[in-house]
């Protein structure tokens, strides 16, 4: 009778095989057995491998040649809709090629945190391990609290402005580019660009400024920069103008809002031949000196735009223009020519005068029941005339003159540039502005940027980076829904989680399989302008 034995050396814990063949011995009258050695037990396989008894392989055997060590593959199952778009959109706007190049090692992995902020709403990073196990992502492989923050640190200012030179230059190049500013909290005490100031949050607690640059027609961003301090808004004009230009960007048109004017930046602008659109102030003298003449015409048939429900009207004017020479020692001054362009509101005007009504009345009851203010001084001087008496105590008469002149320009705003428009495409442009401050929700709420929870410069940099990146990715995705009316079924949340869903499968020695797709999910990669994912 034939079987195999085990048995384990317990010196060097390998398992042997045996025959054992079994036969009966006449002169002992017994059964024996004889135990043929035929090799060792593959403690991971199990299978049985010939050897010699020395854990050799038999001699008459053909040894293959020595190889290296093979890797492990097993079948993967994971989430793939949302990261197959984020894919398709990083190659359609250059973003993964741009990147490869300005991060040749690191670009994979800069991919899929950029990724796991977009899909995962205001998750922390230290979750990113979990997201990966489960999700079909550029890197990979997991990465960790630690590893993410060696990557942080390992992003330069130069490769940054590499990729921000190779983003600039796929956008249109005709286009205005949005420019605004915003205050990012911070709990660290360690970062010296960080510090206490005017908070556009109202939070209490130190800021860093950041300014984004955001194109109008593409509503995609392609630049941005650290304001250390609190800087004001018009102080920051010149700077930019200074990097924009190391970047090699020609023909550059801005469009800001009020607080970005002052004489100094548009004097840099046109020195810098740097097409602008801007907001300003009806209080400035030259804004209400220019709108005397067409005032009480600018309420007629021919300047009311029903789509806004707005009375427009343009007046060509000229910028007094002056440049320190110091190599000269001279100032020149020249004129420009501006364009102003005003806009009329009756119904903001009329909530605007009740208002003002309203006010006035306030004060006049403070002055006259001796209920003084001292933060309304300049006002009770300004509109009243009051008369004090022993006996009537004090009269309050309104200054008829100083409230008329305020309530003279209630319902105006304009805007000021030096391109050649009407003033419809005026507002239009001025009013797609509103992506930037978009942008800043986006990175404050969505993208976990309303604290910077980072304790070193050189992470914040880094940091800061991997947010800008997947906050292009963000205002591709929210551009296409608005565009396709998609906003008005879907959030942003519940379209990607409605991608997420759908899976992939890998096998060992397969080609990749995506798992059922629902005409609804094609429909909505359609709209997203990418085709829909199929298997490998």
């Amino acid at each position: 009778m034939v079987a195999i034995v085990y048995q384990t050396d317990k010196r060097s814990g390998i398992t042997y095989a045996y025959e054992s063949i079994s036969h009966w011995d006449k002169e002992k009258k017994q059964s024996r057995a004889k135990r043929t050695l035929i090799g060792r037990v593959d403690k991971i396989t199990g299978e049985i491998v010939p050897t010699d008894g020395r854990n050799r392989k038999k001699q008459d055997e053909k040894v293959p040649a020595r190889q290296g060590p093979k890797p492990v593959s097993i079948a993967q199952r994971s989430f793939f809709g949302a990261t197959y778009l984020l894919d398709e959109i990083g190659e359609q706007l250059g973003i993964t090629k741009d990147l490869k190049q300005c991060f040749p090692d690191t670009y994979l992995q800069i991919l899929s945190i950029a990724y796991y902020l977009v899909l995962e709403d205001s998750t922390p990073l230290y979750r990113f391990d979990k997201w990966g196990m489960f999700h079909r992502h550029p890197y990979r492989k997991n990465l960790g609290s630690q590893r993410i923050s060696e990557l942080f640190g390992s992003i330069t200012e130069e490769n940054k402005q590499k990729f921000f030179s190779l983003q600039g230059k796929r956008r249109c190049e005709n286009e205005f580019w949005a420019y605004d500013t915003t205050s990012l909290s911070s709990y660290s005490e360690t970062l010296k660009q960080v510090q206490f100031g005017f908070n556009k949050e109202h939070d209490r607690l130190p800021q860093l400024n950041l300014a984004l640059v955001f194109g109008e027609e593409s509503n995609l961003p392609f630049y941005y920069r650290k304001l250390a301090r609190n800087i004001p808004d018009s102080k920051t004009v010149r700077r930019l103008l200074e990097e924009l230009d190391i970047h090699g960007y020609s023909k550059v048109k801005l469009v800001m809002d009020r607080g970005f004017y002052s004489e100094d930046n548009i004097n840099d602008l046109y020195r810098n031949h740097v097409k602008f659109l801007l907001s300003v102030k009806m209080s400035l003298a030259f804004i209400r000196k220019e709108l005397d003449p067409i005032y009480d015409y600018i309420q007629g048939f021919e300047n009311f735009n029903d789509k806004y429900g707005l009375y427009c009207s343009t007046v060509r004017t000229v910028w007094h223009y002056s440049q320190e020479r110091p190599y000269k020692g001279e100032i020149l001054q020249e004129e420009r020519r501006l364009y102003i362009h005003y806009y009329y509101n009756i119904e903001k005007a009329a909530e605007d005068k009740m208002a003002f009504d309203r006010k006035i009345y306030a004060l006049k009851q403070e002055l006259e029941m001796d209920n003084r203010i001292p933060e309304h001084e300049k006002l009770y001087q300004k509109y009243f005339i009051c008369k004090t008496t022993s006996k009537r105590g004090t009269k309050a008469t309104v200054n008829e003159e100083a409230v008329k002149n305020a309530k003279r320009f209630f319902g105006f705003f304009s805007l000021i540039t030096n391109e050649t428009m009407d003033a419809v495409t005026a507002l239009e442009i001025y009013r797609n502005k509103d992506v930037v401050e978009k942008a800043f929700g986006n990175l404050k709420e969505r993208l976990n940027m309303r604290r910077s929870l980072v304790s070193s410069e050189k992470s914040l940099d880094g940091k800061l980076f991997v947010q800008f990146v997947a906050l292009i990715y963000l205002s591709y995705i929210k551009k296409q829904m608005q565009v396709t009316d998609l906003l008005k079924k879907y959030t942003l949340p519940s379209l990607l989680d409605k991608l997420d869903v759908i899976e992939c499968f890998l096998q060992p020695g397969k080609t990749l399989r995506v798992g059922e797709i629902l005409d609804e999910q094609k429909r909505l990669y359609h709209e997203l302008g990418v085709r829909p994912p199929s298997s490998l």
